[in-house]
């Protein structure tokens, strides 16, 4: 288990009330709903979330919630995110695709374990403000895309992992093909009524899906469907 003590320390941008805000959030919200990989919460602590919501909303930064973020988006609760990351099973060697940068809450706390993140963002506006955080926070290993996450990244795939922060109706295809054999995707899918599955790539032609929890993301949105 993670020491909290010694890993939530202050970091840049912090206060000593976002510090013990993060240490609540971690024991209450996180801990004590059955996330155990030290990796993660490691990740957890080191990620200040305060610096990844609207200003105005700083003070609900650490809340048991999901927020805006502006775009009609949303930073994911804590747990969800701390549990989407779990299931990835990282070991910290990985390629990791995300689709859905967002505010990059998710992907800085990937990026605090794994080697090598590339994120895309359909929405231009997200990805900009995106790259200003991880530059000001010194996050040197992600790479950022503007395009439609419904293709993925094909050039730089095969990935060793995906995990998806927007729901599509179905598991795209074409991730599918982007993630190695052996590989792993977490991704929320349906409507009005969503579910996250963790999918293993099995061989060339064929995955597994196991469904874990239900889930409330936003809907995925194509290229296409942003100009109308």
């Amino acid at each position: 288990m993670v020491n909290l003590e010694k890993e939530l320390e202050l970091r840049p941008g912090d206060t000593e009330k976002y510090l013990l805000s993060r240490r609540k959030m971690i024991k209450d919200q996180i801990v004590a709903r059955g996330i155990k990989d030290p990796a993660v919460l490691k990740a957890i602590a080191e990620t200040p979330r305060h610096r990844f919501v609207l200003e105005n909303l700083e003070p609900s930064a650490y809340d048991d919630t999901p927020l805006p973020i502006g775009e009609n988006q949303t930073i994911s609760q804590p747990f969800i995110v701390a549990y989407m990351t779990e299931a990835l099973e990282l070991r910290g060697d990985e390629k990791v695709l995300e689709v859905g940068t967002g505010s990059g809450y998710q992907t800085a706390v990937l990026a605090e374990i794994v080697q090598d993140i590339y994120s895309v963002e359909i929405n231009e506006d997200l990805v900009i403000q995106a790259a200003l955080r991880f530059k000001k926070m010194g996050l040197t290993n992600i790479r950022l895309r503007y395009c439609d996450g419904y293709k993925g990244w094909a050039e730089e795939g095969p990935f060793d992992r995906i995990i998806v922060t927007a729901a599509p109706d179905h598991i795209p295809e074409s991730l599918i093909k982007q993630l190695k054999v052996g590989g792993k995707m977490v991704i929320p899918v349906g409507d009005s009524e969503q579910e996250l599955i963790l999918v293993t790539k099995v061989n060339k032609e064929n995955y597994s899906k196991d469904v874990r929890i239900p889930v409330r993301f936003v809907p995925m949105l194509r290229e296409e469907e942003r100009k109308n």
